[in-house]
């Protein structure tokens, strides 16, 4: 089949990939444009820029994809499907006429639950037990389409978004292929979404890394998970904002302001939340490395009493 490809991040790799040693004809691959990244702004390419220049496969990055440019672009091609994962841009009507057989989506959740940008992070922050992937037919509306096929995968407790990304990956990989083989043989069945069922989950923000001690320690431990490694969770500490990266919880009643650092040994940093404590086992502070509490702790201090 010839295919014009849409994506963006890490998450579409391996599908990409998973066409091309199929044997499937990759006309084009199309990502978003090239960001500038770090302290000195360099250019850096989009993962699936990266995996389509190994490929050998031709690359296009359109600011917009509905573009007269990218319609006419596309258009030559004659594709027989148009297949979009983590692409980042909403398809409009003109752009959705062209292939020959359909256009396709991956999506990371089981809709219609999690439509929207970041499924797998909300998923884990929520405390859900189990997640999937989802092909559907792309339609004008966000993530609404038809379901064609969906997998469910189980989330385990120690899923960070970083593992459960590459489990679904593999998952997607698989399943578009057997999307492309149930639609060109006539068995595919699409079925409407229920729009009642549907929630949303929402692009990430730096702001939405602050860890509120308010909550429940369960759901600052899932907070820690969904959040890797962007856009991280973290506190202050004196106006430094600290990262952290693993915790342990322990559930137990306690008289503390919420934030309070209770005590600190080579277990970690015993901070006091809703109902109970947050053990921060690794951290980082500004224009340091990422490291156990255990070995912080050897030349620096950490007050007992603060409040975070």
């Amino acid at each position: 089949m010839k295919i014009v490809f849409m994506g963006t991040s890490e998450f579409a790799v391996k599908p990409l990939k998973k066409l091309c040693e199929n044997g499937h004809d990759i006309s084009l691959v199309i990502t978003q444009p090239d960001k500038p990244k770090g302290r000195g702004k360099s250019f850096q390419f989009s993962p699936i820029k990266r995996a389509a220049l190994e490929l050998g496969l031709d690359v296009y990055q359109p600011t917009s994809i509905n573009s007269i440019e990218s319609i006419e672009t596309i258009t030559k091609l004659n594709p027989d499907f148009l297949v979009v994962i983590a692409y980042g841009q909403i398809l409009k009507k003109e752009i959705l006429n062209i292939a020959k057989y359909e256009n396709i989506n991956i999506h990371a959740s089981l809709l219609p639950k999690y439509r929207g940008a970041a499924p797998i992070n909300w998923a884990i922050a929520n405390g859900e037990a189990v997640t999937g992937i989802t092909s559907m037919k792309i339609t004008e509306g966000l993530d609404s389409g038809p379901i064609i096929l969906q997998r469910e995968l189980p989330i385990l407790e120690n899923d960070d978004s970083i593992t459960l990304s590459n489990k679904l990956s593999e998952i997607g990989a698989e399943s578009l292929l057997e999307t492309i083989n149930l639609i060109v043989s006539g068995k595919a069945a699409y079925i409407e979404q229920d729009d009642k069922l549907s929630s949303y989950a929402p692009m990430l923000t730096k702001e939405m890394g602050r860890i509120d001690w308010n909550s429940d320690i369960n759901k600052i431990k899932n907070h820690i998970r969904a959040f890797k490694p962007w856009p991280g969770s973290y506190f202050y500490y004196d106006d430094k904002i600290v990262k952290v990266n693993s915790v342990d919880i322990v559930e137990i009643e306690h008289d503390l302001i919420v934030g309070t650092i209770y005590k600190i040994g080579n277990d970690g940093i015993w901070i006091a939340a809703n109902n109970g404590f947050v053990v921060v086992k690794e951290f980082q502070f500004p224009g340091k490395k990422m490291m156990p509490i255990s070995e912080y702790i050897k030349g620096n201090r950490i007050e007992i009493g603060k409040i975070v």
